[in-house]
């Protein structure tokens, strides 16, 4: 298992080092057949009035499959021990899809569908929308096509709200997210024509 370590406004030191290897070699050591590399993440708010200011985040590579889990708490030790137990049960979700081949996601109608939802103005609130003066952190990641269905079980294993996939069928960029009131749903592009998406002929009408 290649394992990666970094830190942010803390000294990753042996002590430190030695923990984060010996829980997670114990969190994949049932996966280590399919876990090809483990990067972890490790951060310090520099503002000691913030809760959980000590957060551990953990990426696996599973046989080409991103699983991410991410913890914070008061101390650093601990974040690390909760992370690692949950990208064990993460992997274990992970495997346990593989295995059981009769077990398909179901969409249910209303969870993923092709519905337009208008953007509320008022979605923010009396706050004014204000983007960072830098980017903060840049990341970059293989997108190979792949189905609603396949992009869903991604989500569940990516710990986010949502996950950006490229459709299999439409060959665009496409966003599945959780909703707040349950289920999921996707975003796709609109073209200026106002179909779903084009056919990939540059005009967006039928062959």
């Amino acid at each position: 298992m290649k394992l990666l370590i970094q830190g942010n406004n803390i000294t990753v030191t042996e002590a430190i080092h030695d923990y984060v290897e010996e829980k997670l070699e114990k969190a994949v050591k049932h996966f280590q057949a399919i876990t090809t590399k483990v990067d972890v993440h490790l951060s310090v708010e520099r503002n000691a009035r913030i809760a959980d200011r000590h957060k551990a985040e953990v990426t696996v590579y599973a046989n080409g499959t991103v699983i991410r889990a991410q913890e914070g708490s008061e101390n650093l030790y601990a974040s690390i021990d909760l992370v690692s137990d949950k990208i064990a049960r993460q992997l274990r979700k992970y495997k346990e899809r593989h295995q059981d081949k009769k077990n398909h996601v179901l969409l249910h109608a209303g969870e993923i569908g092709t519905e337009e939802v208008a953007t509320q103005p008022d979605l923010i609130g009396t706050r004014s929308p204000e983007l960072p003066q830098e980017v903060i952190r840049m990341k970059y990641f293989a997108m190979p096509p792949m189905s609603i269905e396949e992009a869903l079980v991604q989500l569940q294993l990516v710990d986010h709200d949502f996950y950006m996939f490229l459709n299999r069928d439409s060959h665009e960029i496409n966003v599945i997210y959780s909703r707040n009131h349950g289920g999921y749903g996707v975003i796709q592009p609109r073209s200026a024509n106002g179909n779903g998406h084009s056919n990939g002929n540059g005009n967006g009408k039928e062959a």
